[in-house]
């Protein structure tokens, strides 16, 4: 073996004293270990906190104005059938009144015929 060859078992030992340095160093630079870490985590968890809240606000709020149209295209469902509704009684009651204005038609021209018929039979009588 040469003055600088390194054999096999050497390189694993100073691989694993390396690993075992950088992990100290890691460990020495997390930020666990850093001064203000408990407020930083502490304001983390009061804005995840806060989003939370926000969103099932907001997501209440997206449910009332489903509901909310909901209800309003029922009532205006409603209210169109009513217009309906009412639309169809007043043709029926329009067709009715013509009805009733035709049959007081034909009565009037029956009374007016009829004494037309009683003026020239009275003539025709009085004049023989």
């Amino acid at each position: 073996m040469a003055k600088g060859d390194v054999n096999f078992n050497e390189r694993l030992q100073a691989a694993a004293k390396a690993r075992q340095v950088a992990l100290a160093k890691a460990k020495a630079n997390a930020p666990s270990n850093a001064p203000d870490f408990a407020e930083r985590q502490a304001e983390r968890i009061a804005l995840a906190a806060a989003r939370e809240k926000r969103q099932a606000e907001a997501a209440e709020r997206k449910r009332a104005e489903i509901a909310r149209k909901a209800e309003e295209k029922a009532a205006a469902k409603l209210a169109k059938q009513r217009q309906a509704e009412a639309e169809a009684i007043e043709k029926e009651a329009e067709v009715i009144r013509a009805a009733e204005d035709a049959e007081t038609l034909k009565a009037r021209q029956k009374a007016a015929r009829d004494a037309k018929y009683a003026a020239r039979k009275a003539r025709g009588s009085k004049g023989r």
